[in-house]
């Protein structure tokens, strides 16, 4: 666990950005994750030099050589990070395009007539993605239903939809509304068991600054991320695409090689900074393991990251020195049970008595950043099946801390939700 070592958690907190200070409002708990990581120092000043050259890629000079080698070491990098030795690594618009396209070619690329299948715990980009691409191919959409009562949804879901006949599948590896994580090597094997040759996209948007990415081990055809929710900044998506994905017909530039996704030139530092982000997993997991190997550091990253995130978040849920925890607030209601094993750095609550716009502006009076998440287009299919018209989105990262965690929930003690102590 990273705060057990002796100063590594300074280190951590020192690599990124307003981690304790927000530009605008002075001092703060940053505990709106989900919504969009901290940014590592490291790719703010990436994004600088990058953002100054004037020259482009594909010329014969030094510099463009430079900008080329950046792109290929991004790449390089994302590989090794998602643990995709095959495949196709490519940068997009946002996660949410990448999504789109990754879809878009899929339902166009499979043999025409069958079905499609998602699940209402998706987020609107790929549930979006899906509904389009069954109607322009004229094909029908299952949607398999998540458990309301803890937020996620298993194979059991997935294997009592899925026909022979599906072309395309859905799933989203961790929800940005609940928290919770899915079994995406049980899915994948429900699916494939009935349907083996359909195209499978996962949405690892919410997952990738939580836990390790092993695509290799998923036996999926589409991989999409956010880096903005990866310690990087906002401006770009990216994706992975399996040989058999690629190979499918696509949108490209006439003459292009075939094994493109992208389109037109991309800005070399989207790779340059995702390369900042693999760095700092490469550093930070030689903290906990003395391998050289870079994929090796890079999962002991992510064990080091899920322990520090868990027990922050049993924290949150049965309190820290004399605050209680969530679970022990009688006004509060946790969507997805207080005990779930599933969750990844995000709980999602209500407070009885109180609007949730109200508490997360509590809570910011007290120095804690959270967000509101409504019954709308984006959270309609998680809170609506509750009865909740809107809840308060707690998300933490590994780089908070449990002094920050005391700071909320003595917030939250504030606001009603138990006794003082």
């Amino acid at each position: 666990m990273i705060d057990q070592i002796p100063g590594l958690m300074d280190e951590v907190r020192d690599r990124f950005a307003h981690v304790d200070t927000c530009p605008f409002t002075g001092p703060r708990v940053f505990f709106e994750n989900a919504g969009g990581a901290l940014t590592l120092k490291s790719v703010v000043e990436t994004s600088a030099i990058h953002a100054a050259y004037p020259d482009n890629q594909g010329r014969d000079n030094p510099a463009s050589q430079a900008l080329m080698a950046a792109i290929a070491r991004g790449k390089a990098d994302a590989r090794l990070l998602f643990n995709a030795p095959s495949g196709q690594i490519f940068a997009g618009e946002s996660g949410t395009e990448v999504l789109f396209r990754l879809i878009r070619t899929a339902a166009l690329g499979a043999p025409e007539g069958g079905t499609m299948l998602t699940s209402t715990l998706e987020h609107p980009a790929s549930r979006s993605a899906m509904t389009r691409w069954a109607e322009v191919t004229g094909r029908g959409l299952l949607t398999a239903a998540h458990d309301d009562a803890t937020g996620t949804i298993d194979a059991a879901a997935y294997a009592a939809l899925v026909r022979p006949d599906c072309r395309v599948a859905s799933i989203v590896h961790t929800s940005p509304v609940t928290g919770m994580a899915v079994d995406v090597v049980a899915v994948v094997r429900a699916i494939r068991a009935v349907a083996p040759d359909c195209f499978i996209i996962v949405d690892g948007i919410q997952h990738a600054s939580h836990g390790s990415v092993d695509i290799a081990s998923y036996g999926v055809d589409g991989y999409a991320v956010s880096p903005y929710k990866v310690f990087s900044r906002h401006g770009y998506g990216i994706g992975w695409a399996s040989d058999r994905l690629t190979g499918c017909t696509r949108e490209g530039v006439l003459g292009s090689p075939e094994t493109n996704w992208e389109l037109g030139t991309r800005d070399s530092g989207s790779y340059a900074t995702f390369s900042d982000v693999v760095a700092y997993f490469d550093w930070l997991g030689s903290r906990f393991t003395p391998s050289t190997d870079r994929r090796a550091r890079i999962v002991a990253a992510a064990h080091a990251i899920d322990a520090q995130e868990k027990a922050l978040m049993h924290s949150v849920m049965h309190g820290t020195g004399n605050l209680p925890g969530l679970a022990d607030m009688p006004r509060v209601q946790v969507i997805g049970g207080a005990g779930n094993d599933h969750r990844e750095g995000v709980v999602s609550l209500t407070l009885a008595g109180m609007e949730a716009s109200d508490l997360v502006a509590h809570l910011a009076a007290h120095g804690v950043r959270t967000h509101v998440r409504k019954a709308d287009h984006y959270s309609g299919n998680i809170l609506t099946p509750l009865g909740i018209p809107a809840c308060t989105r707690v998300s933490i990262s590994h780089y908070n801390t449990t002094a920050e965690v005391a700071q909320f929930l003595s917030a939250m003690v504030a606001a009603g939700a138990a006794e003082a102590l």
